[in-house]
């Protein structure tokens, strides 16, 4: 047989911002794909909106409510998971400013998250990963394609989407002998409802609809696609890289 299929069945998925956007759709993705999606969020009611949506789909789900950059929170709570075999390393935000008006409080804001936390999270994973050395790992670390090129009015979001990838590449040399593979997935704009308060200025949404060769933002299923084949045993021999879902921006 030459086809992998995407069977993750007996998986344990971590997703971190699973309770909107993204993360949301890539909790119904795995679970689809078998995975116990196991959900961590802030907001306690989106946790329980997604559980309904999982199980719709008759996928399993546990919850955790709790905040990627209250370290010790997070810390706590992953310590006490058993097995985590999948992470989604997706929470993650951005606030749009011209580079001389970005206020500290922004920059500060936006590293914390996109960056340290998001370490953080990686870190506390992999030491659990590498406890059940039989079980091995994947981790996807969600970044953009302003992880790859730069835009105007997304400086402080491009430097966090920049680590990430530097992230990706340095974790996924160094884990590749210990059976864990890092990658990340980089998309371009998707309708999440992040998004689509961006393309309300029908300005931005001309220049960044017009930087796609395709001519359309991508669908929260295109994301979640590919982070199911990244996690799955189909994407073996794939570690230290990135998959763009861009369609076709960041290769003009």
């Amino acid at each position: 047989m030459y086809l992998k299929k995407i069977n993750l069945k007996k998986k344990y998925a971590l997703v971190t911002g699973a309770g909107k956007g993204l993360g949301r759709a890539c909790s119904i993705a795995l679970a689809e794909a078998g995975a116990t999606v196991i959900a961590l969020s802030r907001t306690q009611k989106d946790l329980d909106r997604l559980q309904k949506d999982i199980k719709k789909v008759k996928g399993k789900i546990i919850k955790i409510n709790c905040d990627v950059m209250n370290y010790s929170d997070l810390k706590s709570k992953i310590e006490k998971i058993k097995f985590i075999d999948i992470l989604v390393n997706n929470a993650g935000t951005n606030i749009p400013e011209p580079f001389v008006k970005i206020k500290q409080r922004s920059m500060n804001y936006i590293v914390d998250l996109n960056l340290k936390a998001a370490f953080n999270v990686a870190q506390l994973v992999v030491k659990k990963m590498l406890k059940n050395k039989k079980r091995g790992g994947s981790i996807i670390n969600m970044s953009s394609q302003l992880g790859h090129v730069g835009m105007t009015g997304r400086n402080v979001y491009n430097m966090t989407k920049f680590g990430i990838e530097g992230l990706t590449k340095g974790m996924g040399v160094e884990l590749a002998t210990r059976n864990i593979r890092v990658n990340s997935v980089a998309p371009t704009f998707v309708e999440t409802p992040m998004v689509k308060r961006f393309f309300k200025n029908k300005k931005f949404k001309k220049l960044a609809i017009g930087n796609i060769p395709m001519g359309k933002a991508a669908k929260e299923s295109d994301v979640a696609t590919a982070v199911c084949f990244l996690a799955s045993d189909a994407a073996a021999m794939i570690t230290g890289t990135s998959i763009l879902i861009d369609g076709g921006w960041t290769a003009k």
